[in-house]
């Protein structure tokens, strides 16, 4: 006897080829135009917003009964009834077909199928330019089959309905909406009543979105790259600024919203304070991004000439982020390292971080920039420019390879022939530093001075010819550890400040060796460390043991 369409016993439709929705099983999350619909939207309030961003995307049911805490019957995620009527809606290729497996299987409903179900229909949804009357109707249907279960559903499973309901365009006074509202107020404890959500319009939408303590410490980058389409009139300097600050926070490197920073930056120079443009060129220091945006550079040198003496650590805050990018206008370095500026902010409560971020423009003057002829920093006001582990690397100890690479060094080497976390004139902290003779030979760091001088000047050839062959100078080689944090997320380019103390320590006169966090997370074992180490030191032609010294 031939089985009706609709019993889980059927083969399950093919999806429709070349479909622009994701495929079976594969986690779904709404599209950048459908988040941004949403945040725009005419009457979205600050509590809507933050219920939107509240959740992550939702993973299929085949993660974990758990996940819907809904166990299906036959104690695992894999019993076949009700596994298979989740592989059939994550088939279903029309809203109706959706709807005819969840009616006609009654018995076999779960409450998470009703996620997996809404999910679904969202992709079938937006692979249509305009769904036809036939489909609004089965929405209809899928709705009352929701509020007809939705008693019967945990929190959690309210929490993605309501999610998913948003992100499909249902109104807040939808019936479904309303009921899976009711539902959740009704599982948590009472609590007082919140003060009445103004209704948000135009720019406010985005600054409370962007403000919401759960996006601050997460990045969702595809509601980020669709912030980028929004309209001009709609962005206010605190948006940017809060756009700016999350690029910069979250290591996201996004040429179109740093392109749509630095335009507005331009746009709005004559309102903007140097206090909000050291926020906006932060990213792009960061981030190690130099837009494309022409008028970029013309813009700053003009704030910086009319507000550099109002705001003392903006200005020398806007300066890193340029040193980062090797792009140091010489008008602004003679305001700041002149007598006045630097009296000025002696007396100030930041002295101490004003004279540390001159000391570093100082080495970027002497190192990158030979034709300038203002003044300096005086001596006397200088001060080490990184003189232990940056923050994040201490926060980040626990995860970094520097301890087993610090053992494979001694295992190999010795304890006497590498020095680790010493810092170098004129105050970078390294990471592992080994004296090398010329011949190649790892020396023993205590044999020899480990700094090279600063500023950097030629070895005089008189001296060099005057010594023995025994004493060749000693060449200095940096082990440079690259930490997945070291890099922009999903990128294999250097954040700025990396990309800074390598560029500078290599105009001082040492041999850079970057140890990749790729090709460290590939060793199993101190035993393949000490191989990839050994096989990374004789690349560059070195020797150790009682043939080398």
């Amino acid at each position: 006897m031939r089985r009706p369409r609709g019993d889980l016993g059927s083969r399950p439709p093919r999806p429709t080829e070349g479909a622009a929705c994701a495929g079976p099983g594969e986690p779904w999350s709404p599209s950048p135009n459908s988040m941004l619909r949403v945040l725009l939207a005419a009457q979205a309030s600050a509590a809507q917003l933050t219920g939107l961003l509240l959740f992550p995307p939702i993973q299929p049911f085949c993660l974990g009964p758990s996940k819907w805490g809904d166990r299906p019957p036959g104690g695992g995620p894999h019993a076949g009834p009700v596994q298979g009527l989740q592989r059939l809606l994550e088939q279903a290729r029309s809203p109706g077909e959706l709807v005819r497996w969840l009616g006609q299987n009654p018995t076999k409903v779960h409450a998470h199928h009703y996620p997996v179900a809404l999910r679904r229909l969202g992709q079938l949804l937006g692979s249509q330019p305009r769904p036809p009357p036939v489909e609004q109707t089965s929405l209809q249907d899928l709705s009352q089959l929701i509020i007809r279960n939705c008693p019967s559903f945990d929190i959690h499973t309210i929490h993605v309905c309501l999610h998913l309901a948003v992100l499909l365009g249902f109104p807040s006074d939808a019936p479904l909406v309303c009921v899976l509202e009711r539902e959740r107020r009704a599982r948590l404890p009472p609590k007082p009543p919140p003060p009445l959500q103004p209704v948000l319009r135009g720019g406010q939408r985005l600054e409370a979105a962007l403000s919401c303590p759960h996006f601050q410490r997460h990045p969702q980058q595809h509601l980020i790259r669709s912030l980028a389409e929004a309209r001009p009139e709609e962005l206010t300097p605190h948006v940017m600024v809060l756009l700016a600050q999350h690029l910069a926070r979250h290591r996201l490197r996004e040429p179109q919203l740093l392109e749509a920073i630095a335009h507005f930056l331009v746009v709005q120079e004559a309102q903007l304070s140097s206090k909000v443009v050291q926020k906006l060129v932060l990213p792009f220091g960061r981030l190690n991004y130099f837009p494309r945006e022409q008028q970029f550079m013309p813009c700053l040198e003009r704030i910086l000439a009319r507000e550099a003496g109002m705001a003392p650590l903006a200005t020398v805050n806007i300066l890193m982020s340029l040193c980062q990018l090797r792009c140091l206008p010489f008008r602004a370095l003679q305001f700041v390292f002149s007598p006045g500026f630097i009296n000025h902010i002696n007396g100030t409560p930041h002295a101490l971080i004003v004279r540390r971020y001159l000391s570093l423009l100082d080495t970027a003057v002497e190192l990158e920039l030979p034709g300038y002829q203002g003044p300096r920093l005086p001596r006397k006001q200088k001060v080490p420019i990184f003189p232990q582990p940056l923050t994040t690397d201490r926060a980040r100890r626990k995860y970094s390879h520097k301890d087993i690479v610090a053992e494979g060094l001694r295992q190999l080497l010795g304890e006497e022939k590498y020095r680790q976390d010493l810092t170098v004139p004129p105050g970078y902290c390294t990471d592992f530093l080994l004296c090398v003779s010329s011949s190649g030979a790892v020396l023993p760091v205590r044999t020899q001075d480990p700094f090279l001088p600063y500023p950097p000047r030629p070895r005089p050839q008189a001296r060099a010819a005057s010594q023995p062959v025994t004493q060749d100078p000693a060449q200095r080689v940096v082990l440079m550890l690259q930490e997945r944090w070291h890099f922009c997320r999903d990128s294999r380019v250097l954040l700025g400040s990396r990309a800074l103390r390598e560029r500078h320590l290599g105009l001082l006169g040492y041999q850079l060796l970057p140890l990749p966090f790729e090709e460290l997370e590939s060793q199993r074992g101190l035993h393949q460390l000490k191989s990839y180490l050994r096989q990374k030191l004789q690349t560059l032609g070195l020797r150790w043991g009682p043939e080398g010294g």
